[in-house]
């Protein structure tokens, strides 16, 4: 077993006994990205990519899967050919609340999760719509917020009081949700990626997608999101 593998295993070991000496009750496992958990996988899947010619163990999805959720994880491949021995506590696969993906496959694979509480809350609201669309074809259109490309949504066609907020795994903070103009769903993130333009150094220009700002402060992909680039300083979504 060769130096790699040797820490594979002495992370999920330790992941594995916390999981052991804690009542189910009392655990975090299955409610926030475990950084040990996350370094394991990412071992995991660097090893499993060297050992195949380059070829990664993620699950099929159609290519116009959004890029941040195409390349899930198959951890049944890296169980099965010994390079994890057990799936995160935390992964959807073990009834938790995270799917883990990989981003950035082309150059530099790297591991990330999807809070799948936040697709739940989008599910639900594309019910809605989708009830209101039978009776009146067109989605429920409220203010531009992005001429001809993106609008809000006039939940008092919905019949719905208060409008719909997801909270930001980022920031805590609470985004709107808006839409295109095929009715498709996405989450507002320009917030959280105004303060990571304002408060951290980065080398994007105008006509990056940078949306990547946040994958590289934090551990989680942002899911349901819309292209934005920056320009004079500002997010803007991208055409």
């Amino acid at each position: 077993m060769n130096k790699l593998r040797t820490i594979i295993m002495f992370f999920t070991t330790i992941v594995l006994l916390t999981g052991c000496l804690y009542p189910e009750e009392n655990l975090q496992k299955n409610q926030v990205p475990n950084e040990i958990q996350m370094q394991s996988v990412q071992m995991a899947v660097t090893e499993y990519q060297k050992a195949n010619n380059g070829r990664l163990p993620i699950k099929n999805r159609d290519s116009d899967t959004p890029i941040f959720e195409k390349y899930p994880i198959d951890f049944k491949v890296l169980k099965q050919y010994g390079f994890l021995p057990s799936t995160p506590g935390n992964a959807f696969e073990e009834g938790g609340i995270y799917q883990y993906v990989l981003i950035n496959v082309e150059t530099e694979p790297t591991v990330k999760v999807i809070d799948l509480t936040i697709s739940d809350e989008i599910r639900n609201l594309y019910m809605k719509i989708d009830f209101f669309r039978n009776e009146h074809i067109y989605p429920p259109y409220g203010q531009e917020v992005s001429p001809g490309l993106l609008y809000e949504i006039d939940y008092e066609k919905l019949h719905m009081e208060n409008p719909i907020y997801i909270e930001s795994p980022y920031s805590g903070q609470l985004l709107p949700v808006i839409m295109d103009t095929y009715g498709e769903l996405y989450i507002d993130y320009r917030k959280d990626v105004y303060e990571l333009l304002r408060n951290n150094e980065h080398d994007y220009k105008e006509g990056d997608d940078i949306r990547y700002l946040l994958t590289d402060h934090y551990p989680f992909a942002p899911t349901f999101s819309y292209p934005l680039t920056v320009e004079n300083g500002e997010p803007v979504f991208l055409e």
